[in-house]
């Protein structure tokens, strides 16, 4: 019975470290300028992300465009993280925030921002420097 008991133990230990792993294992490196649209009631709105990556650590800029034009408007500060191919941001102010699952130059996903939630899909325009922690 106790040996049952050690097995049931390090089988559960070892799941844990697996989830652990796979959460802070980074996948893609999202550097660069990715531009893209949103979909949402009103159109299609332009969206652009300049990102920085170190390691599982992202900062840079989203530049968001106003309901019915085709230029950008503002510029966000944001930060966020990889895990794995999921890139997840906020803004300082609580405004935006997103997640986006990254394949290569391609990353699609939902932006939530003062119109609510919105699909979003965009495209690496040109790269950033390559994070040295993150495989290819």
């Amino acid at each position: 019975m106790r040996w049952l008991l050690v097995v049931a133990i390090a089988s559960t230990i070892a799941c844990a470290r697996q989830d652990w792993i796979d959460r802070t294992l980074v996948t893609e490196n999202v550097s660069g300028v990715w531009s893209g649209s949103t979909e949402g009631s009103v159109g299609r709105p332009p969206v652009q992300l300049e990102l920085r990556q170190q390691g599982a650590r992202v900062t840079g800029v989203m530049k968001v465009s106003p309901v019915g034009s085709a230029s950008f408007g503002s510029s966000v500060p944001i930060e966020g993280s990889l895990a794995g191919d999921v890139f997840t941001f906020r803004d300082q102010r609580g405004v935006y925030s997103g997640e986006l699952t990254v394949g290569g130059d391609n990353m699609a996903g939902q932006i939530f921002g003062p119109g609510g939630k919105r699909k979003a899909s965009l495209r690496r325009e040109s790269p950033g420097a390559q994070s040295d922690s993150a495989t290819r």
